[in-house]
């Protein structure tokens, strides 16, 4: 049994927002060393270019292009760029997320505060699946996988706008499937559990670790490896009749304080 086309993605061009760094780095590189060509998109155009680059010195492809995914003309701009470079697209990875996790009760917040949080974290991802849909569907092969969080289904104080927005990450990739499958597009998530990224490790303390730790069966951390492991499986091809699903990765628990 020939398997090797099972995660081949030569030939396929895939954009990954928020690839300077942590999760967004981890995955761009990858995605190119499976063979796809990788635009590496961030808000910190240095960033990308430094992961870009190291992706070219390892023989890859990749080129790096400058987002901020609140902004609507940087979104139009980081598809007509990819085209450019690249001609088509076939794979869009929706990283990009924030908030003020733990930092958001309603007496710390604004309303525009929580409006921005879903501006990133929904809206962005939203409009860019509507902005590469027809792309797709003419290149005849798409996988969209959108970046949720365990906080989408844990319930936690003071995390409202964050954990709100992932939730319905969630619901909104389990619907977009319906309106994308018929043009052969594949849309799925990832919900991570705690990652070691530069984000965890600035508040992160051993105390804190082992807190985490206590209702996870897999007794470490996550690595950004390990999420961009289940964004490889949702876009290559082994996973070819999988959409409108949500994965989480951690660890077989939760890394909850309480």
């Amino acid at each position: 049994m020939n398997t090797s086309h099972l995660f081949d993605l030569s030939g396929k061009t895939a954009i990954v927002t928020g690839g300077g760094n942590g999760i967004g780095k981890a995955t761009s590189k990858l995605l190119a060393a499976f063979g796809a060509r990788v635009v590496v998109s961030d808000y910190n155009l240095e960033a990308a270019a430094a992961v870009a680059e190291e992706i070219q010195q390892d023989g890859g492809h990749a080129t790096a292009i400058e987002c901020d995914v609140t902004k609507e003309e940087a979104l139009v701009n980081l598809v007509d760029k990819t085209l450019e470079a690249y001609g088509q697209i076939n794979i869009l990875v929706n990283n990009v997320g924030g908030g003020k996790a733990g930092k958001e009760a309603p007496s710390q917040i604004s309303l525009e505060d929580f409006e921005r949080v879903f501006q990133m974290n929904v809206f962005s991802m939203w409009r860019l699946c509507q902005l590469v849909a027809p792309h797709m569907k003419a290149s005849g092969y798409g996988s969209i996988i959108n970046m949720s969080s365990m906080a989408s289904i844990n319930k936690s104080p003071a995390i409202s706008a964050y954990a709100s927005s992932k939730a319905a990450i969630n619901h909104m990739t389990a619907n977009l499937a319906y309106d994308f499958g018929p043009d052969g597009i594949r849309i799925n998530a990832i919900g991570p559990g705690a990652t070691r990224t530069a984000a965890l490790d600035s508040v992160l303390t051993p105390e804190i670790q082992e807190k985490m730790l206590a209702h996870t069966p897999i007794k470490r951390l996550g690595e950004p490896e390990d999420i961009a492991g289940a964004v490889l499986y949702f876009a290559a091809p082994i996973s070819n009749w999988v959409s409108g699903q949500v994965i989480f990765v951690n660890g077989g628990g939760v890394q909850t304080l309480d």
